[in-house]
């Protein structure tokens, strides 16, 4: 095992050593059904379908207003059934999307809710988060609903994006037309990219190149827009446009794995590898002697640095993307 193999593997022991809610589990498991660990994964999906709440949503330990973030755990419960051929992750996956599809909270022009409530005094509970590009159209379109995955992506579209710098805002009330988190988050965007990518692929592997191509451009244009608030060292400001925020890591591996999988897709040429380079070199060297990255926007509430699971699982996910486009040291000596 290589320094860099260990490294990952401490990540991976720390970040399954975290208490998670169910957009944790999700990303969790995502990252390790594509660092190819079924060993992990598929525990990891047993449980969630073990912990599904009444009304369909996986992963619901303790209940509470998730809306989007238990359709994070999908895929790899249907990627389970596929490997094991065992009706019960089937069933869990079909349960999710019974509830995205016929139960779960929509705004008025029907996209998918965040919440059942609202955390802020004085909204309404039809919040759209830009963190939901990333929870349900993937598992949307992997479970055969191709379509109602692009329109779900228009919808965040229409009530997110920010067509001034080509970013999306983070939270937008949709019942009162008016912002909860005007900003422009950049967790939030790695979301967005990794929720399109993702979605693209599965639309191409599909045949419905008139789904994927939209797609696959919106990609590339986030990316490009993301990449021009892009540091020296390869993160970015928490707020992507105040440089007074605490740089983090978290978006910076998003956007690494968004790279290396666009590359190995054949979305991007390969010459984009220098941005995910300088970013997994300089958050590994923020790994410590446990395996916890830290100067990450960190839980529980996302608004300062801090430690996350879900910093853990971009990383794993980047680490994976990169091992399948070699391991980048050709790109070194362009940095």
């Amino acid at each position: 095992m290589n320094h860099q193999e260990g490294g990952t593997e401490q990540v991976i022991r720390c970040m399954l050593a975290m208490q998670r809610h169910p957009w944790e589990q999700g990303v969790c498991m995502q990252a390790l059904y594509e660092a190819d660990r079924p060993e992990l994964w598929l525990p990891m999906a047993y449980d969630a379908i073990k912990r599904i709440s009444a009304d369909g949503r996986l992963a619901m330990v303790g209940g509470g207003a998730a809306v989007s973030d238990p359709a994070a755990c999908g895929e790899v419960c249907l990627r389970a059934y596929e490997k094991t051929g065992d009706g019960f992750y089937r069933t869990g996956a079909e349960r999710m999307l019974d509830y995205l599809m016929h139960r779960a909270p929509r705004t008025k022009d029907g996209i998918i809710c965040h919440n059942e409530i609202s955390f802020e005094e004085g909204f309404s509970a039809k919040q759209l988060w830009i963190d939901g590009l990333y929870m349900v159209p993937p598992f949307l379109a992997v479970m055969g609903r191709v379509r109602e995955a692009a329109e779900q992506i228009t919808g965040y579209t229409r009530h997110l994006f920010d067509p001034e710098t080509g970013l999306f805002f983070h939270i937008v009330d949709t019942e009162q037309g008016r912002f909860v988190r005007k900003k422009r988050w950049a967790t939030g965007n790695g979301w967005a990219l990794l929720g399109l990518i993702r979605t693209a692929e599965e639309a191409q592997k599909q045949g419905d190149g008139e789904i994927a191509a939209p797609l696959i451009d919106q990609y590339r244009k986030l990316l490009s827009a993301l990449l021009r608030y892009q540091l020296s060292d390869g993160r970015f400001h928490d707020i992507l446009d105040d440089p007074t925020s605490f740089v983090d890591g978290t978006s910076a591996m998003m956007t690494a794995a968004a790279i290396w999988r666009g590359i190995d897709d054949g979305f991007l040429p390969a010459e984009y590898i220098v941005y995910a380079e300088r970013a997994f070199q300089t958050v590994t060297g923020t790994i410590d002697g446990i395996g916890l990255i830290h100067q990450v926007c960190g839980c529980p509430d996302f608004t300062a640095e801090g430690t996350s699971a879900e910093a853990q699982a971009s990383y794993v996910m980047a680490a994976a993307w990169r091992s399948r486009c070699g391991d980048g040291n050709s790109s070194i000596n362009h940095l």
